[in-house]
C-alpha cells in the first residue's frame, strides 16, 4: 500500500485481473505446500468436523455476514451473500503461517490438524459460492437444484483428479533419474500448475485438486520427499510475499478512510458473532469442548484468498463491487492484526486450562 500510488512510493496500479492471476497462481502453491506437509493420520480424525466447518460453518457465517451487510451497509440479499462468501473463508496462506511450528492447545490437541485442513478445504467452497453469487447479480437465472448439483460436480471431479494426479506424480518422482537433485522441484511445481489446469477444465474445483495432491505425494514414499518439502515450504513464503504486494498495490488507502467505520462493524461482527456461530454449529456433534471451539472460532483468520476472491466481482464489473473490495481488505488487515498476534497466546492459555484439568482429574 506504502509503494502504491496513494503512499510514497507513487506505483500505479490498477489491473484486477493481473493481480488475480499472480493470486491465483500463489494460492495454489500455497495450497500444495500445505497439503505436501499435512499428516493423513493426524488429520484423519478430524475430516468430518474439517468438512462440517468447510460447509456448514462456512454457509451460517456467510448468511450472518449478509444479514449484516443488509441492515447495517443497504446491500440487497445476493451482494450480501457475495460478501458472505468472500469473507467467511479462512485464509490457507495465513492459518499455515501463523499456525507453522507451534502446538496450539498442547501435543496431542486436534485444533491444529483441523484448522490446517479446513482452511485448505474451504478456499473451494467459499470460490463457488462467489462464482454462484455473481452469476446471480448478472441476470443468469439458477436454481437451488442446479447449484447443488454444480457444486458437487466440482467437488467431486477435484477430489478424484486430484487422487489421479497425485498418485501419479507420485510414480513421476520416484522413477524418473535425473542427474541434478534441484531438478525435481521443477516438476513438482509443473504438476502444480498442471494439476488446477486439468481439474478446472474437468469442470472440477483446482484448489480442491491441488491440495488432494498434496496431500496424497505428502503422505506417500516419494524420492527427495525432504528437499522438495523444504523448496515448496520456501516457495509459500515468497508466494505470499508477491501476492500481498500485489493485491496491496491493488488497494487505495484514501478510499478505506471513507468505509473504515462500516468495515470496522463487520470485522467485529464476524470475529465475534458470525465465525463463532458457524464453527459452534458445525461442531455441535463433535467431541470438542467449549474452550476448543473458543480456539477454532478465534484462529479463522482471513488473508489474501478473501482478497483474491474479491477481485472477481471487480472484473465482472458487478455493482458495489470496488466497496466490496474494499470492505474484505480492511476486513482482513483486521483479521491478521488482532487474532493472527493473539492465537499463540490464546493456544497458551487453553494448554494451561487443558493441564490443570487433567491435574485436577488425577
Amino acid at each position: 500500500m506504502l509503494a502504491g500510488s496513494d503512499g510514497p512510493g507513487g506505483f500505479y496500479f490498477n489491473d484486477p485481473g493481473l493481480a488475480q492471476a499472480i493470486g491465483i497462481i500463489a494460492l495454489i502453491l500455497i495450497l500444495f505446500s500445505g497439503g505436501l506437509d499435512t499428516s493423513w493420520p493426524r488429520v484423519r480424525p478430524v475430516l468430518r468436523s474439517a468438512f462440517a466447518l468447510s460447509t456448514l460453518g462456512l454457509l451460517v457465517t456467510s448468511g450472518l455476514v449478509a444479514a449484516f451487510a443488509v441492515q447495517m451497509l443497504g446491500f440487497n440479499w445476493i451482494e450480501g451473500m457475495l460478501l458472505g462468501a468472500i469473507v467467511s473463508s479462512t485464509d490457507a496462506a495465513a492459518v499455515f503461517a501463523v499456525l507453522d511450528g507451534k502446538k496450539i492447545g498442547g501435543t496431542h490437541s486436534p485444533i491444529k490438524p483441523l484448522l490446517e485442513l479446513e482452511s485448505g478445504s474451504n478456499d473451494s467452497m467459499a470460490a463457488f459460492l462467489t462464482v454462484s453469487m455473481i452469476q446471480i447479480l448478472d441476470g443468469h437465472s439458477t436454481s437451488a437444484l442446479s447449484l447443488t448439483l454444480h457444486f458437487i460436480q466440482q467437488m467431486t471431479v477435484g477430489l478424484l483428479v486430484g487422487l489421479f494426479i497425485g498418485k501419479l506424480a507420485t510414480e513421476l518422482v520416484n522413477r524418473v533419474r535425473l542427474e541434478s537433485e534441484g531438478i525435481y522441484p521443477v516438476i513438482t511445481t509443473s504438476v502444480v500448475m498442471l494439476s488446477y489446469g486439468v481439474s478446472e477444465v474437468l469442470g472440477g474445483n483446482g484448489f480442491l485438486t491441488v491440495y488432494v495432491v498434496g496431500i496424497v505425494m505428502g503422505n506417500r514414499l516419494l524420492l527427495h520427499k525432504k528437499s522438495l518439502m523444504l523448496f515448496h515450504d520456501g516457495l509459500g513464503w515468497l508466494m505470499q510475499i508477491g501476492m500481498f504486494l500485489a493485491l496491496g498495490l491493488l488497494v487505495f488507502p484514501k478510499k478505506l478512510l471513507a468505509i473504515a467505520p462500516a468495515a470496522t462493524g463487520l470485522a467485529l461482527f464476524l470475529i465475534l458473532l458470525a465465525r463463532p456461530a458457524g464453527v459452534f454449529l458445525a461442531l455441535l456433534r463433535s467431541r470438542l469442548h467449549f474452550g476448543e471451539k473458543i480456539v477454532i472460532s478465534w484462529a479463522g483468520l482471513r488473508g489474501a484468498a478473501p482478497i483474491v476472491l474479491a477481485t472477481y466481482p471487480l472484473i465482472a464489473r458487478i455493482p458495489k463491487a470496488e466497496v466490496i473490495f474494499d470492505i474484505v481488505f480492511f476486513v482482513v488487515l483486521t483479521s491478521v492484526v488482532i487474532q493472527g498476534t493473539t492465537i499463540p497466546y490464546l493456544g497458551k492459555l487453553l494448554t494451561k486450562i487443558r493441564h490443570a484439568r487433567q491435574l485436577k482429574l488425577t
